[in-house]
């Protein structure tokens, strides 16, 4: 059956308040792990991922950082609106440079209290020297169009840690504390411009790594930033209804390399922005090899993943070594150190993965596409991987526990 057609009440549980984790644990690593392989579930913690993990074996990391990306404005009359930065405007060719744009930006925003904003009227705030002002431009059906101006030379990225705070998941209903700056970001965070963690990855300490070193496992980055598209519930009856959010990936030549060198191992993504980014990358080179493309934009050309693509192409028997060749020689041609383009790939049911063949990620909220997503590669036994940790204890959602599934 064509995804296009699941019904998404078939994917649902009763989440209970009290198993949705509000704060993190004091210590990353004494998260829970729960193991599926081949049937069979286990219960351990992460500070033993390395005992579950095969020798020679290749994690995927998504190094993205979590920007601050909630301003909050005060009016004279004491009304107070909050935008939320969202993503660049599509003037900009990709997140990084508008991250690394100075004194002015243009960015797609949600706005708090936007009935209080008049079009045009200018926000100010004032921290110590910096001086950061907001003007309504434009009224999307899905946004708004800010630009945000500032009296620095200051990078918009610099701006936001200075003058932001950093967007918690909708579902937890406090503000942000000193704790979630620290926490809500993975060890290995490099890159600004996600609005949500890429939650898999906070349970990731430097004696984990040290571990996974001692076995010869191997670890490797790619780029993905993570909209806030990613707590969209699903409302649509079904899936065909859904919009699936498009996200911006980077992925560097070596890395595709890499990928390609191990294509015979065990390749595991930590997260599911990671095992998204990476099949993508199997499409992208479905894409090239198909139209033979030669121009150096990928986005300008149509080299994307759209949402239902990895149903509806005729080229369904590409090997990934083919698909991951025929990228590497676009990149090569085109003298490309990295591929720079979004995906708004659906993994559902139906789909069967090209290059990972293990996930590390958290339990999800129900009707989510990430569930979709565990249900696509453990098929019905996602039903008893979520009971199993409902009825153990295990915390649930982004601060929550997590789990290893082979497929």
């Amino acid at each position: 059956m064509h995804p296009k057609n699941l019904s998404i009440k078939n994917f649902t549980y009763q989440l209970p308040e009290d198993k949705i984790a509000f704060h993190p644990l004091a210590e990353r690593a004494s998260s829970k792990l729960l193991v599926y392989k081949n049937g069979t579930i286990t219960e351990s913690v992460y500070r033993s991922l390395a005992d579950f993990i095969p020798e020679d074996s290749l994690l995927i990391f998504n190094n993205t950082k979590v920007v601050e990306a909630r301003l909050i404005f005060q009016k004279d009359s004491g009304g107070v609106i909050e935008i939320f930065c969202l993503e660049p405007h599509e003037q900009y060719p990709d997140i990084t440079t508008a991250m690394m744009q100075p004194e002015k930006v243009l960015w797609k925003c949600l706005i708090g209290g936007a009935s209080k904003w008049k079009h045009g009227q200018v926000l100010e705030k004032k921290i110590n020297d910096l001086n950061l002002q907001c003007r309504f431009v434009e009224k999307r059906t899905d946004c708004f169009i800010v630009e945000i101006s500032w009296n620095t030379n200051l990078s918009f990225a610099e701006v936001l840690h200075k003058a932001g705070a950093i967007p918690l998941p909708p579902y937890i209903k406090r503000k942000a504390e000193t704790e979630d700056s620290e926490r809500y970001q993975t060890v290995y965070a490099k890159f600004d411009g996600s609005v949500a963690a890429p939650t898999a990855g906070l349970h990731f300490t430097l004696a984990i790594f040290e571990e996974l070193r001692k076995k010869n496992i191997q670890t490797d980055f790619v780029t993905l930033h993570v909209g806030a598209g990613t707590f969209k519930p699903v409302k649509a009856e079904v899936m065909e209804a859904h919009e699936m959010h498009a996200e911006f990936i980077e992925v560097t030549k070596e890395t595709i390399k890499h990928l390609l060198d191990n294509l015979d191992k065990t390749i595991v993504t930590i997260g599911t922005t990671s095992l998204r980014t990476i099949e993508s990358l199997y499409w992208l080179g479905v894409q090239s090899l198909e139209s033979g493309v030669r121009s150096q934009d990928p986005i300008a050309i149509g080299l994307e993943v759209t949402q239902w693509e990895p149903y509806e192409t005729d080229l369904k028997n590409v090997s990934a070594d083919m698909a991951l060749n025929s990228l590497l020689e676009w990149l090569e041609k085109n003298k490309a150190d990295k591929l720079v383009t979004k995906t708004q790939i659906i993994i559902a049911p139906g789909y069967k993965p090209k290059i990972a063949k293990a996930l590390i990620t958290n339990f999800h909220q129900p009707h989510s596409t990430l569930l979709l997503l565990v249900a696509a590669l453990i098929g019905d036994d996602w039903r008893r991987v979520y009971d199993f940790a409902l009825q153990n204890d295990f915390r649930f959602l982004s601060y929550g526990d997590g789990s290893l599934l082979f497929f």
